[in-house]
């Protein structure tokens, strides 16, 4: 597949070490794009080091429990993030970066580089994930009646409005992903939606998770009405 100038072929098109941007509560998936307002001088210094050199990122969540430190004082990282590249890149003018980034794939973390550096790098293996370079794997065994009509209800309760003609143009696999990184869950659940095996499955996990939105609203208006 291509992003940007760049084509990932194969799992050796994949760097085995890239920097890390820890964003608690977001994912990154395959051929999604992440918008980023950048301005904490670990995370410019980053982006600079990206750009001299093959532009990739890695978005990883640190570990829920809030207590959990490596022996730096550093919050422990999940085993599962994605590696994306730098797609869009612009200056602020007052010491920003707004840069998007495009998911490229999925990775386990093996463990991260011991060096004197202002961020964070990680040893990563994408073996795992090697489906995520090809484009629309799955996309024929996502139920997307079951997907709109779940979305549609979603919307609907929370007095929410989406571009119908977009949704309905899009490809299974561009709208799932789009989906589950805009769902508005926690980091847990995001972290679930991520590490799924098959988009299938993503689909799946991520109407599940509406339904159990949409049935504890009903329960809240039952009582209410009781």
């Amino acid at each position: 597949m291509t992003v940007g100038n760049a084509t990932y072929a194969s799992l050796d098109d994949l760097p085995q070490v890239v920097p890390l941007f820890v964003l608690p509560g977001a994912i990154l998936l395959p051929r999604s794009h992440m918008p980023l307002n950048v301005f904490e001088p670990r995370y410019t210094a980053m982006i600079d080091s990206a750009l001299r050199t093959d532009r990739m990122i890695g978005v990883i969540q640190p570990q829920f429990d809030t207590s959990n430190e490596d022996l730096a004082g550093r919050p422990k990282l999940c085993t599962v993030g994605s590696m994306g590249r730098i797609t869009g890149f612009q200056e602020s003018g007052d010491g920003r970066y707004l840069v998007t980034i495009s998911g490229v794939s999925r990775f386990e973390l093996r463990g991260e580089l011991e060096e004197r550096a202002p961020f964070r790098r990680g040893h990563v293996d994408a073996t795992r994930f090697a489906g995520d370079l090809k484009v629309g794997l799955g996309e024929d065994e996502v139920d997307r009646d079951q997907l709109f009509s779940t979305l549609t209800e979603y919307l609907s309760v929370n007095e929410l409005e989406a571009d119908w003609d977009s949704v309905k143009s899009a490809s299974s696999e561009v709208l799932v992903n789009a989906l589950c990184m805009m769902s508005p869950y926690g980091p847990k659940e995001k972290q679930a939606l991520l590490e799924t095996e098959s988009l299938k499955m993503r689909a799946d996990t991520l109407i599940a998770l509406a339904e159990i939105e949409l049935a504890r609203g009903n329960d809240a208006s039952g009582s209410a009405l009781q």
